[in-house]
């Protein structure tokens, strides 16, 4: 079978880490910046071992009856035989989707099933389900991310609406900016510490009653295009975030996460679980932003008036 062409983006959670977990809202976009793809090597025909894995897992649901979608794993073992592999951009770590391009692409490929008759919901299970090979579980949602290519927003009980994203032509001195902290992280260790503090009721209450409702005004503030008022509540976040998730915040940027609050050119919160990967920015003046962060990599991922 010859593998789909089609290029699968990563993906970025603007807003929405750990507060999602505690049923809030959440707003995840792709980011064509990073994209993967199937292809055959022209020549040096290799087994891909992490493709190789990933069938065998599949091959062992399907054989249990299990696998939630109908795939055509007898071609997808055969591909990968004869030298399949997923030629992706997408850093691995860096909480942009690189497991979740490649499911997408998979599904894309080897899927035998009528999508018209699959709700978002039931294809974000299947894609869950794929996903765990790689994270022991998975929401589905990066997956569904790469191969809608749209802006997903999920709102309470994991109930998902796709958005449009206000239109700023590309253009303005503001952005929101992506700060790369230069290594890699796992995702798991970080959101089981979450997990075990939330047993606590002063932390849980502290996140559902203060965290929550300033994730929801930030993405509420963005959706509307009200990038005033989003900027406050991005303060807000970034300095909840700093006195709370202190053990997610990567210990080269805490200087620079506080500056950022005190001195209000910028402010950061985590992209994801944190520990690594991308931080998150916000700035009314990139340049301005650029020169207090120089010596690390900023890149505008939206830019607003």
């Amino acid at each position: 079978m010859t593998p789909s062409k089609s290029n699968f983006n990563s993906k970025v959670l603007l807003f929405g880490e750990y507060s999602v977990v505690r049923s809030g809202d959440a707003l995840c976009l792709p980011y064509s910046l990073f994209d993967g793809h199937l292809t055959f090597p022209k020549e040096n025909v290799r087994i891909d071992s992490e493709l190789k894995a990933l069938c065998q897992y599949l091959k062992k649901l399907k054989n249990e009856q299990r696998l939630l979608i109908d795939l055509d794993v007898t071609s997808f073992e055969f591909d990968i035989s004869q030298g399949l592999s997923f030629n992706s951009t997408i850093p691995q770590g860096y909480g942009v989707g690189s497991s979740g391009a490649l499911c997408a692409a998979v599904f894309d490929r080897y899927h035998n099933s009528d999508l018209k008759a699959l709700s978002e919901v039931d294809l974000k299970a299947a894609f869950a389900q794929i996903e765990s090979h790689f994270h022991g579980s998975s929401s589905g949602i990066d997956p569904l991310i790469s191969y809608y290519n749209r802006p997903i927003k999920i709102v309470s009980k994991g109930q998902l609406e796709f958005v449009d994203l206000p239109n700023f032509e590309g253009k303005g001195k503001g952005a929101i900016f992506l700060l790369n902290t230069g290594r890699p992280r796992r995702t798991e260790p970080l959101v089981n510490l979450f997990l075990e503090k939330c047993k606590t009721d002063s932390f849980s209450k502290l996140c559902d009653q203060v965290l929550l409702p300033i994730n929801d005004n930030c993405i509420e503030h963005f959706l509307c295009g009200d990038m005033d008022r989003l900027y406050e509540d991005f303060k807000e976040l970034s300095d909840f975030q700093f006195r709370h998730f202190a053990p997610m915040i990567p210990k080269l940027c805490v200087d620079i996460w506080e500056n950022g609050i005190n001195g209000e050119d910028y402010y950061l919160k985590l992209c994801g679980a944190g520990g690594g990967g991308f931080l998150l920015g916000m700035t009314k003046d990139f340049d301005k932003a650029a020169n207090s962060l120089s010596g690390h990599e900023i890149r505008p991922l939206i830019r607003f008036p």
